[in-house]
């Protein structure tokens, strides 16, 4: 299959990687970067790059890997290009925005999203069995052809992920409580902390941090662009689940205030148990 890839980033270039071992596929990249391209084909990463949306009239799968606020320009740029039965899947993060938007200019449209990533960016970042036993949720809509839906899902059942399918609006609530409100908090716990007027205090805190604050810090140090792009296309369900946090911590401080040691005890048992049903 000549699989097309939008964009050779961290996402797009693991995509690229993973598909290239399979002999029955060729690989077609665009980049902004005429740099990237020339990377790509030198390091095998595809078989064939250049900066020109027009190399993807040859494709037959097109994974959009652009960053949510460039993908429907991308598409409107795109389209002329494409020979009228390409199926067109990208990777954002959010879903209802991008599904309504793609969708009734592209029939052949599925929405996609690999939950998988690191906190580096770029061609350089990308890696080989990224998504090995990772969440990969497709978002049809009822005008979604059912053969552009079992195409993408094979393709992407390949990279030995876990797939998932739900409604675009069901993912964006979903992703909100467990992708873009951690995001959002632990960028908070670092402002917070960054936030400590004693000079002596705040570099005994750097100096003394360690596997706590690594792990719940790890995403609040990520990509900028992206955590802004969560909070811009997935604004009302990451508002909900951040006004339900901020009850949250209202409801430990007044605990805290009230020396209820036997009711923040108890929390911590029902948060300790319930953390089971997110991570293994």
């Amino acid at each position: 299959m000549r699989i097309g890839i939008v964009g050779l980033g961290l996402i797009g270039g693991s995509l690229a990687i993973d598909f290239q071992r399979f002999p029955e596929h060729t690989l077609l990249g665009v980049s902004r970067r005429g740099e990237t391209c020339r990377q790509a084909v030198a390091r095998g990463i595809v078989d064939n790059a250049s900066q020109d949306l027009g190399l993807m009239t040859a494709a037959e799968v097109v994974f959009l890997c652009t960053p949510l606020g460039a993908i429907e320009e991308t598409v409107n740029q795109l389209i002329p290009h494409l020979n009228p039965n390409t199926i067109l899947t990208d990777v954002g993060s959010v879903k209802a925005s991008v599904v309504e938007t793609i969708a009734p200019r592209w029939r052949n449209f599925v929405g996609g999203h690999p939950m998988a990533g690191t906190a580096e960016s770029g061609l350089d970042a990308a890696q080989a069995d990224l998504f090995v036993d990772r969440p990969y949720v497709l978002t049809p809509i009822n005008s979604t052809p059912s053969a552009a839906l079992e195409t993408v899902a094979s393709l992407v059942q390949s990279l030995q992920c876990r797939l998932y399918q739900c409604q675009p609006d069901e993912h964006d609530r979903a992703v909100a409580w467990i992708s873009h409100l951690p995001v959002m908090v632990s960028a908070s716990l670092i402002a917070a902390c960054l936030s400590e007027p004693d000079a002596a205090v705040l570099d005994l805190a750097q100096k003394l941090a360690s596997s706590g604050f690594r792990d719940t810090s790890r995403v609040g140090g990520g990509n900028p662009e992206l955590g802004a792009m969560m909070a811009k296309y997935n604004q009302p369900a990451l508002l909900r689940a951040l006004t339900e946090y901020r009850h949250q911590l209202d409801r430990l401080i007044n605990q805290i205030e009230q020396s209820n040691w036997e009711e923040i005890e108890q929390r911590l048992i029902e948060t300790q148990e319930g953390r089971g049903g997110f991570v293994e």
